[in-house]
């Protein structure tokens, strides 16, 4: 029995640690991320990705400094503290750059620019305000008198909208991508024009309603933000496909 933790004569073992991982649904999280970094280093490695003794040392360096470990004894105490053996951490450091080369290949400038050429609608982002009332007839009500004086819209969340962190802003949500809110809503919203009204469309509970208006719509560019969004998303669609590849068997 492996032991992690002891408090006096109580002693935490490996298996307890396992059990109460399963029992608060933390398992199956780590474990994907665990698979998922390992098959990342598999691929890597399947495509003749290299890492060099240098760039290990190089990495263990980088973190000896930002952990302060100055000579050779801190580092040793430092080890000793995690309980993990000098070969084990370098393997650790030799994985960890095997996965950031690996998601930099994916992730090349080119690579980026051809999923966003493909995949722009998707970056879309449409600029939103809202009023969230208790009742449908009260957000018909609202509906019909911003109608008739849109410019209100501002003022009458302040007064009106139940839902105060944006009320305080005037209803303001501000930019939305698409996916990112209720599929009805998501819908209406991205084919709807600036200046538009929209709603009410109920909460999954029905007891609050909301009220929309299209302030701006913004066409998605390459900027540095989507970039980064770009990439994310190169990654999880590539993960995904290599889990599906594996039969993943929970012992």
């Amino acid at each position: 029995m492996m032991e992690i933790a002891r408090i006096e004569d109580l002693i935490v073992s490996a298996d307890d640690f396992v059990t109460q991982l399963k029992l608060n649904g933390n398992f199956e999280n780590l474990i994907e991320e665990i698979l998922l970094e390992k098959l990342t280093v598999h691929a890597a490695k399947k495509q003749g990705i290299t890492v060099t003794d240098d760039e290990v040392q190089e990495r263990f360096d980088q973190i000896r400094r930002v952990e302060g470990l100055h000579r050779a004894q801190d580092t040793i105490d430092f080890l000793d503290r995690l309980k993990i053996p000098l070969d084990t951490f370098e393997q650790y450091i030799t994985d960890l750059l095997y996965r950031e080369k690996m998601l930099a290949a994916l992730t090349t400038d080119e690579a980026i620019k051809e999923y966003f050429n493909l995949h722009s609608p998707k970056f879309d982002s449409i600029e939103i305000s809202h009023i969230v009332l208790d009742s449908e007839s009260k957000a018909r009500e609202m509906i019909a008198y911003l109608e008739d004086d849109p410019d209100s819209f501002a003022d009458m969340a302040r007064e009106h909208s139940l839902a105060t962190d944006t009320g305080e802003r005037g209803g303001l949500i501000g930019k939305v991508t698409r996916g990112s809110m209720q599929n009805e809503v998501d819908a209406k919203i991205f084919n709807a024009s600036p200046g538009d009204l929209l709603g009410p469309f109920p909460s999954e509970d029905e007891l609050l309603y909301e009220v929309f208006i299209i302030n701006k719509k913004h066409t998605a560019q390459l900027d540095e933000a989507t970039a980064r969004d770009v990439s994310k998303i190169i990654i999880e669609e590539w993960q995904e496909t290599r889990a599906k590849e594996f039969r993943v068997e929970i012992l």
